[in-house]
């Protein structure tokens, strides 16, 4: 049986009034910030189910807009961050729908600028968050470890060419392809830290589309 840890318990520091519904917005929005990687053009926030219906009055749209900004879950300007000069880095809307496929509290990042990317999540609850996809591929990304993702061709020892080359303990690894020989991604959750010297490397593979580097959530 899985034992609880004290953050289980107490849930996040945060800027209220709902862990799953602001802090995890948040946490999700930061992760979505670090997968993209760049500054957007424009940003759709599709909001679904529960995430749609209360999300309003439980700031997780500006959760979600808080966290793709930078900010961190107990920063007391979310409060008011749509009326912030952050705010206007870049254009962005909100929809709300209800789709039962999906979970309760359930968003899109549909992201535009130098490309687009759609980054979809989930808050589990307590301030908990996962990454389930990036753009078609299925993903897991939950913050809580440093996190090394790669879009890459399928070729014969790619993996091993990644894990070999890390020289850190890998919590988890998780590997989704379109089909043999075409677009796949990786997602390496690692115990600890890896050098720069590393991802350049690793990004200097002629398969490898693209890769982040993604860096463990605070608590």
């Amino acid at each position: 049986m899985k034992q609880s840890s004290l953050l289980d318990i107490i849930s996040p520091v945060m800027v209220g009034p709902s862990s799953s519904h602001t802090a995890g917005a948040v946490r999700l929005g930061l992760l979505a910030r670090n997968i993209y990687n760049e500054k957007p053009s424009k940003v759709t926030f599709k909001l679904y189910n529960s995430y749609a219906l209360t999300g309003k009055g439980h700031g997780t749209d500006k959760g979600v807009l808080a966290g793709l900004l930078g900010l961190s879950v107990d920063d007391t300007r979310i409060k008011d961050i749509f009326n912030l000069d952050i705010s206007k880095q870049f254009e962005y809307e909100f929809e709300y729908l209800e789709d039962f496929n999906r979970h309760p509290n359930a968003v899109d990042f549909i992201i535009e600028g130098k490309h687009s990317m759609k980054i979809s999540g989930d808050s589990i609850g307590a301030g908990e968050v996962v990454i389930r996809k990036i753009n078609d591929f299925t993903v897991k990304c939950t913050g809580k470890y440093n996190t090394l993702l790669l879009v890459y061709k399928d070729v014969p020892n790619m993996i091993s060419r990644v894990t070999n080359s890390i020289h850190v303990n890998i919590a988890s690894l998780h590997c989704d392809r379109y089909a043999k020989g075409e677009d796949a991604s990786m997602c390496v959750c690692l115990d600890g830290d890896i050098d720069k010297k590393v991802i350049d490397f690793l990004g200097l593979i002629e398969d490898v589309y693209m890769i982040r580097y993604i860096k463990k959530l605070e608590s």
